[in-house]
């Protein structure tokens, strides 16, 4: 009698300790793409080269600073580099190179964020990380679309697809359709289809009907 073939065993990632076939090493697929993608991103600099041989992005050596113009009262200015911004976010870099006012005075207004996501913006852009909760993740991405910072858009993205549930789906799916989220969009609408008995009584998917019907 010929024994039954045995199924390759599974192995638990050391990122997200989910199981994945032996094929890989170490990590399932997808954080192997995330960690390929994060390595891509940093290459550019690494706070290693830093003049000071500070592990911080050497701020005695910055020659721009951004200004968060949202606060009411007068915000601390986030120190930079002119080269990392132009690397990160092709609209810094448009500032930057072209004959505009920041190119000249060494500094960027940012009218529409408050000064905690104006420096997580900045310390992304050079380690590839945030500390954020809900409702920063969510001002990142605003300004992330805005400032064409395609990693950090992803990364607050799939924050916010963690914290889905059915009772902030409507909410959810209404931002991620302003902001062009696409993966949030799918998620949150998956949860809106499967809970539609329970939303539909509720008032924040009244108000979104009667404002945007089209959604």
């Amino acid at each position: 009698m010929r024994r039954q073939q045995q199924p390759p065993p599974k192995m638990r990632c050391l990122s997200c300790e989910e199981e994945y076939g032996t094929g890989d090493a170490g990590t399932c697929k997808e954080c192997h793409e995330d960690l390929k993608s994060k390595l891509a991103f940093l290459r550019f600099w690494s706070p290693s080269e830093n003049p000071s041989g500070s592990r911080s992005h050497a701020l005695g050596f910055s020659d721009v600073v951004l200004v968060a113009s949202k606060e009411s009262g007068p915000s601390a200015p986030v120190p930079a580099h002119r080269v990392i911004l132009a690397n990160r976010s092709p609209v810094f870099k448009a500032m930057l190179e072209n004959n505009m006012m920041e190119k000249q005075s060494g500094t960027i207004n940012i009218t529409d964020a408050s000064y905690e996501a104006l420096r997580a913006i900045v310390n992304f852009m050079y380690t590839a990380e945030a500390c954020v909760d809900q409702h920063l993740a969510s001002e990142l991405l605003v300004l992330a679309e805005k400032y064409q910072g395609k990693h950090l858009k992803s990364y607050c993205e799939k924050f916010l697809v963690s914290k889905l549930n059915w009772e902030n789906s409507v909410m959810s799916y209404a931002f991620a359709h302003q902001h062009n989220a696409k993966h949030l969009l799918d998620v949150a609408l998956q949860l809106i289809t499967e809970n539609m008995d329970k939303l539909t009584r509720r008032d924040e998917y009244m108000e979104l009907v009667e404002k945007a019907p089209w959604l």
